[in-house]
This record gives C-alpha cells, sequence and structure tokens, in this order.
C-alpha cells in the first residue's frame, strides 16, 4: 500500500511518542513543566497564571484581591483552580457589501482540578473550560469579513455559538514536567504554531496573526483528540497531535461519533528551538509546523497540507518583534501562501502593550473556487490595563485590496475589545 500523506504525518506522530518516552528526556534541565512552557497564552494553565499576577494598572486598584485570594486557598487545598472572564468585541467599518458593524461578547469558566502528583511537576488532572459565545449585532465578529468582501476572519473567537466546551480533556506530565500529554476534548490552537501576541481575547484579533498565518485549514478548536510534547534537549522541543477534523465544541456526544466513526481527523508536528524553556514563547523562538488534514465529506472540503514557520523574540526586553508565515496544499486553508512581520512593545515591568502587524496573503484557489488577487491586511492595537482585572484594547485593522470587493482598495475596521477577569 502506498504511503499517504496522512499515514506519514501519523507515523511521525507515534515515532515521537516513543521518542519521548527515551532516554534524551533525561539530558534536559530543570525548568518550568512543559504544560505551561509549550502552549499558548490562550492555554488554560497560562491564563490562570496570567490572572493571577498583580498587573501595574491604570486606577492602581485591585478590587477583587479577596477573591482571588480565597480562589488560591481553594487551590491549596483541593488542587482545583478556576477563573472567570466576561468579553466584549465591537467593529464598526467604513465600507462594506452588507452590514457595517458587528458585535459579540462571551463569557468563560475555565480551570484545572489536579488529582495526580500535586506539589510535583508529573501532575495529572482534569482541564476544562466552558463558554457562551453570543452575538449583539445580525451579524458576528467571526463572519464579518464576508460582510466586507475580505477573504479571511477578522476575529475567530466572538461567534454566536452559544454553550461550547472549548476543553475537557486530561492533561499528564511526565519525565520531571518536560513532558506533557493532552486527552480528550481539547482545542489545537493552544500548541499548533502559536507565539507570544497569538491571542484573539488578549493581544491580534485578525486571524492572519493568529495560528498559522491563515494558512492551516481546518484547526478545530475544540475537538477529541491527543496531545504530547515536550523538550528533547535544553534548548529543543517538539509537539505532535492528532484531533476530530469534524470538531464540534456545542455537541460532545457528536463529537465522540464523528471522531471515532468518520475518522477525519487534522495532524501536526511541530519542532522549535527556544533561549529560554521557561519563557518559551516570549523569548528567541523559532519553529517550523507541519499539519495535514483529511477530507471532510459533510463540510466539503479536501483533504490538505502544508508547512508553517515562526521566529520571534526580545530585544531589548521591550520589544517583540516576529515574522511568520506559511503554504499550503487545499485542506479548506483561507490562503495559499502567507507573510506576516510586525512587533509587540511592552515597557518593562508594565501591562499595556503595543502591536503593530502587516501580513500578505494569496487566497486558496481551492478554498474559495476562484482565483483570486492577492490582500493585505494592517493592524494596530493598543491594550490597556485599567484595573488588575479589567483591559480595554482599541484597535484599527486596514484590510487593503479585499478579494471579494473590487470596488474598495482600503477598508477601515474600528474596534473596541474589554475583558474583566474574574
Amino acid at each position: 500500500m502506498a504511503m499517504t500523506k496522512s499515514n506519514i504525518i501519523l507515523s511521525a506522530l507515534m515515532t515521537f511518542l516513543l521518542f519521548a518516552s527515551g532516554p534524551a528526556w533525561a539530558q534536559a534541565k530543570e525548568t518550568r513543566p512543559a504544560a505551561k512552557a509549550i502552549t499558548g497564552p490562550d492555554a488554560v494553565d497560562n491564563q490562570l497564571d496570567d490572572d493571577q499576577e498583580e498587573k501595574p494598572n491604570l486606577l492602581d486598584t485591585n478590587l477583587l484581591k479577596s477573591w482571588e485570594d480565597w480562589k488560591a486557598d481553594i487551590a491549596d487545598r483541593s488542587g482545583l483552580s478556576f477563573g472567570l472572564d466576561y468579553n466584549a468585541l465591537g467593529f464598526a467599518a467604513t465600507d462594506s457589501l452588507g452590514d457595517d458593524t458587528s458585535a459579540s461578547g462571551a463569557f468563560r469558566l475555565f480551570g484545572t482540578w489536579n488529582f495526580i502528583g500535586r506539589g510535583t511537576k508529573n501532575t495529572g488532572g482534569i482541564v476544562f473550560k466552558v463558554e457562551h459565545r453570543r452575538a449583539y449585532t445580525d451579524v458576528a465578529p467571526s463572519e464579518f469579513g464576508s460582510e466586507l468582501g475580505y477573504a479571511g476572519v477578522i476575529n475567530a473567537v466572538f461567534s454566536d455559538q452559544g454553550w461550547r466546551a472549548t476543553h475537557l480533556h486530561w492533561r499528564q506530565g511526565f519525565s520531571d514536567g518536560r513532558g506533557v500529554a493532552y486527552a480528550g476534548f481539547l482545542d489545537v490552537t493552544d500548541y499548533v504554531d502559536v507565539y507570544a501576541l497569538a491571542s484573539p481575547w488578549t493581544a491580534f484579533g485578525n486571524l492572519a496573526f493568529e495560528n498559522g498565518s491563515g494558512t492551516i485549514g481546518g484547526m478545530p478548536d475544540g475537538a477529541f483528540g491527543v496531545m504530547v510534547g515536550g523538550f528533547i534537549s535544553g534548548n529543543i522541543y517538539a509537539v505532535s497531535g492528532i484531533a476530530d477534523a469534524n470538531g464540534d465544541a456545542t455537541d460532545l456526544t457528536g463529537e465522540l461519533d464523528s471522531f471515532f466513526d468518520d475518522f477525519e481527523t487534522f495532524k501536526s508536528l511541530e519542532i522549535g528551538w527556544t533561549s529560554s524553556q521557561p519563557e518559551l514563547f516570549l523569548m528567541n523562538n523559532i519553529h517550523v509546523t507541519f499539519w495535514q488534514i483529511d477530507e471532510r465529506t459533510e463540510a466539503g472540503t479536501s483533504d490538505g497540507w502544508g508547512v508553517a514557520f515562526s521566529a520571534s523574540g526580545t530585544v531589548g526586553e521591550d520589544w517583540t518583534p516576529f515574522i511568520r508565515g506559511g503554504w499550503a496544499e487545499d485542506g479548506g486553508s483561507l490562503y495559499q501562501a502567507a507573510l506576516a512581520v510586525g512587533f509587540g512593545y511592552q515597557p518593562k515591568g508594565g501591562s499595556n502593550m503595543l502591536g503593530v502587524g502587516l501580513h500578505l496573503s494569496r487566497p486558496n484557489e481551492s478554498t474559495f473556487g476562484a482565483d483570486l488577487e492577492d490582500q493585505f491586511t494592517g493592524e494596530i492595537f493598543y491594550k490597556l490595563q485599567v484595573s488588575n482585572n479589567f483591559e480595554v484594547t482599541p484597535s484599527v485593522q486596514v484590510l487593503g485590496n479585499p478579494a471579494f470587493n473590487r470596488d474598495e482598495d482600503l477598508i477601515g475596521l474600528f474596534g473596541l475589545r474589554a475583558r474583566m477577569a474574574f
């Protein structure tokens, strides 16, 4: 039987699983647990850590200090750490084929409940995140791009899906915390091609500056699957996973049926280098990500594969420049090829952040059914920490040469995002 691309990547996954249990792990240095180090800013463990930090803020106040102390006491006594937040996002466009405004909100309850190895780096426990996403307008921000004639996603997470379970999986550390495995309902955007500014909740909003720069097709953000990753040596890490390509976080029962009956899957393998294990994505980081997705019968998309790359680092402790991009062969990706450059600026010891990014893309002909011209996207945001638990982020996006709106060369998009954490 000929070896298909799917089998090649699945074989790579199994090879890595075997390698991860070998002696190479023992060569790694003391490090931050891999569950936090190799996952992105939106992973539950990292979000909990960030919310628990005392942040310099405009009002110089923390009105929820007693609440936070109470949660910390529960975590110490029971192993249960949890957080809640409410997020809101609104947009107004200078031109549109349809609606020119869009807004949505999202409530989230998330946490971890550790049962095994508490007090060690080989912790095992349940990771959970339950959300309610609700549009305030006729069109949610996740669908707003089509209203503008833009081949892209303005913000992927602010939708009108209602209740959903984005995470419900077991997380297990091993080899003194240098490796980690997930099994259950997980979000592949936690570990596939992430970097310091890859959060549509708190950093760049446009998918052009998120995982894969828009070139990775069908990334399920709530699907049944397995992930394993960790440090192979002091500076080299690898992450691999397989998940249901038809992931539906609003229907967990249907998710299981889909995974085991249809077995149409999304697979990834990432290998990277970092100058600092504890702050992998905040310090110098270079990685390459290979992915493959099966044909999805119900969705009507073909199989496909591709590669994404990322290089980012810290300059002078305040600046985080990046260059990222990717290439895809079919698979339902937005773009056949893309390149993104930009930077984040956060003064040392501060919480406010400026982000600037520019993205050039070639829409995927197999996805859109037409040979479209290249687009460019620019985004500027400024995250302002108003109080320890409340932040607001005004932003401006510029959509250049929108693929389905040939009457406009440029569309301006003004946004305002807010997050209140509890």
